[in-house]
């Protein structure tokens, strides 16, 4: 009992209570281990991490809504805490929409995603296999069940965990449903995998898209792509200059040739 009590605490309590006019006290959050310089996976786990995380902040305008955008926050490799009594979970990507970062990034309650101090835990999950011993398909999987995180995707780019290379669970009723496709029609988001280079590595990569299924492009994908429409541009300007000059010239042969008659 102590224990769901405490697990509804990490949940519930982020609702601010200030909409029943009661005030808790907060976990402390200087007592809780927050960075241990555990190293990454890999060089690919890394560079997917990375590529998940930056289409998000330099391309997304997030999810639909009537009136003024909505904010979000994407994570990489940082704590989930979702219970001070128990250790973190340490998502490979994690999103989770209309909550923002604080100012202030240093305090050690603004390193982590304290769900108590964010008000809900993450809208999707996502987990990168790199070997047989993360447990993203049971113990991992039941946590982020347990903790009510909506959309949790397993992304398994090696087929260490078998011949699915993408795994999407949906929240329904009390647990999760597994789904034939990773598109999370509330976010109006979608994940995809994707062949192509990135950071000048050719590989596959899961990526986020629109609802449509469109890659959202990352800050220099989108730089190579005005560069190219611009040199586009300028080629045809270049043709249309090119055709003008010769148009002019056809007009004085055919001036000269009335002169001379």
């Amino acid at each position: 009992m102590v224990r769901a009590a405490r697990f509804v605490y990490g949940l519930v309590m982020a609702e601010r209570a200030a909409d029943s006019g009661w005030e808790v006290d907060e976990p402390d959050e200087s007592v809780l281990v927050t960075e241990d310089d555990a190293p990454l996976d890999g060089v690919y786990q890394e560079k997917a991490q990375r590529l998940l995380g930056s289409a998000l902040h330099e391309s997304w305008s997030g999810p639909p809504g009537a009136g003024e955008p909505r904010p979000f926050v994407a994570m990489a490799n940082v704590g989930l805490f979702y219970n001070p009594d128990e250790p973190p979970l340490v998502p490979d990507v994690l999103l989770s929409v209309d909550v923002t970062l604080p100012r202030d990034l240093a305090p050690k309650k603004h390193r982590s995603y304290f769900v108590w101090r964010y008000g809900k835990p993450p809208d999707v999950v996502v987990e990168i296999v790199s070997n047989r011993e993360g447990r993203e398909l049971d113990e991992k999987l039941r946590t982020y069940e347990r903790i009510r995180v909506a959309h949790y995707v397993v992304y398994d780019p090696f087929g260490r965990l078998g011949d699915v290379r993408v795994r999407a669970f949906a929240l329904a009723g009390g647990g999760y449903v597994p789904r034939l496709d990773s598109r999370f029609e509330d976010l109006g988001l979608a994940l995809v995998e994707w062949e192509g280079a990135f950071e000048g590595h050719h590989d596959r990569w899961l990526r986020w898209a629109l609802a449509n299924g469109e890659p959202i492009p990352t800050g220099a994908e989108r730089a190579e792509r005005e560069r190219e429409r611009a040199e586009r541009e300028r080629e045809r300007a270049e043709r249309e200059r090119e055709r003008a000059e010769r148009l002019a010239a056809r007009l004085r042969a055919l001036g000269d040739a009335l002169d001379d008659e």
